[in-house]
């Protein structure tokens, strides 16, 4: 008897292993179920986190297009290509346009740029708002090693444009790594 109650024991925990072993085949989702189940809410972002958001991306998209830039001949058909691509990031681009920023990245042979800690903030300037971008950015080597993290400015403008009946902003940068101006106030001793 305890040969046959061992037998049916075994026999159980054996099935029950396959059991739970076997895969359970779930049926696809159609693209058409998908669309019953969504709604009409989507997530929405603060004005402020989204022009930090686009304007790093768009620091981030510049430095890359520079360096791989730089990397080339610059007489290439893909050099002239990826230089229009440049100055469609700049309302009014020319040639003083990009100096400090290709004099410092060939200056340090970088190969990479990588944009962190930015902080997007208003100054005014007589009766004119300056929209500014103070960041910090980090240059890496042809051997992917860090060259040190530097801080950087960025003034960009948003240009309102008019899309199919629908108010949409242009995203473009008026001055690139420009040292900003002094402070008045005298460092030293304050009586």
């Amino acid at each position: 008897m305890k040969a046959i109650s061992k037998i049916l024991f075994l026999s159980i925990i054996i099935s029950l292993a396959v059991l739970s072993c076997v895969k359970k085949e779930t049926e696809p989702v159609s693209d058409l179920q998908k669309l019953r189940n969504t709604n009409n809410k989507t997530v929405q972002m603060d004005s402020a986190k989204a022009i930090n958001t686009i304007t790093q991306q768009k620091i981030q998209e510049v430095l890359d297009l520079s360096t791989l830039y730089l990397s080339g001949n610059r007489n290439t058909e893909i050099d002239t290509a990826i230089y229009s691509q440049i100055e469609k990031y700049f309302q009014k681009p020319d040639s003083l346009t990009f100096k400090n920023l290709f004099k410092e990245l060939e200056s340090l042979k970088v190969k990479k740029a990588m944009v962190s800690n930015i902080n997007v903030y208003k100054e005014i300037n007589n009766n004119d708002t300056l929209n500014l971008a103070k960041f910090n950015v980090e240059y890496f080597d042809n051997k992917n090693k860090s060259m040190g993290v530097f801080e950087k400015n960025a003034q960009y403008t948003l240009v309102s444009k008019e899309i199919q009946f629908k108010k949409e902003f242009k995203f473009y940068f008026t001055n690139f790594y420009f040292s900003p101006k002094k402070d008045s106030t005298a460092v030293g001793v304050i009586k």
